[in-house]
């Protein structure tokens, strides 16, 4: 389990870094990505930074993620992790900073002796008042 909570915060000390290629590193070479950005849910090739290099360039730095409350169950070469996340970070040309707190489920597998992110899931929860409104304002 150490093994995977590295794996966890190192992706998350690459992104506060604006590392893409040390925050790939951790993934397998195709991950099912269910982010909070559309679509709904898509294939993505962790060989490619450009992706991830663009979103970073649309911030004045690099976000910094938090992970929180991490639990992680493992068996075999399959594990599954699921925490409470924050983002900080500014978007570029303003000075507003924001955080945002989410859900994060993860699918690892043991692939050639490293576990390695095989499946992403990231949410909001959405105010049920019938605004469909995404909930961005909540805390641990």
């Amino acid at each position: 389990m150490r093994e995977i909570r590295e794996v966890i915060e190192g992706r998350a000390a690459r992104l506060g870094q604006g590392d893409v290629r040390g925050f790939l590193a951790y993934s397998a070479p195709e991950v099912v990505t269910y982010s909070l950005a559309p679509p709904l849910g898509e294939r993505v090739d962790s060989s490619d930074p450009l992706p991830m290099e663009q979103w970073l360039a649309t911030f004045e730095a690099p976000p910094r993620r938090e992970v929180t409350q991490l639990e992680i169950t493992a068996d075999g070469d399959v594990a599954f992790a699921t925490s409470i996340d924050s983002m900080s970070a500014t978007p570029k040309g303003t000075t507003d900073a924001f955080t945002l707190w989410y859900r994060v489920t993860l699918g690892l597998r043991r692939i050639d002796g490293r576990w390695l992110v095989v499946h992403e899931h990231e949410s909001v929860p959405f105010l049920m008042d019938g605004s469909f409104a995404a909930a961005t304002d909540l805390e641990p």
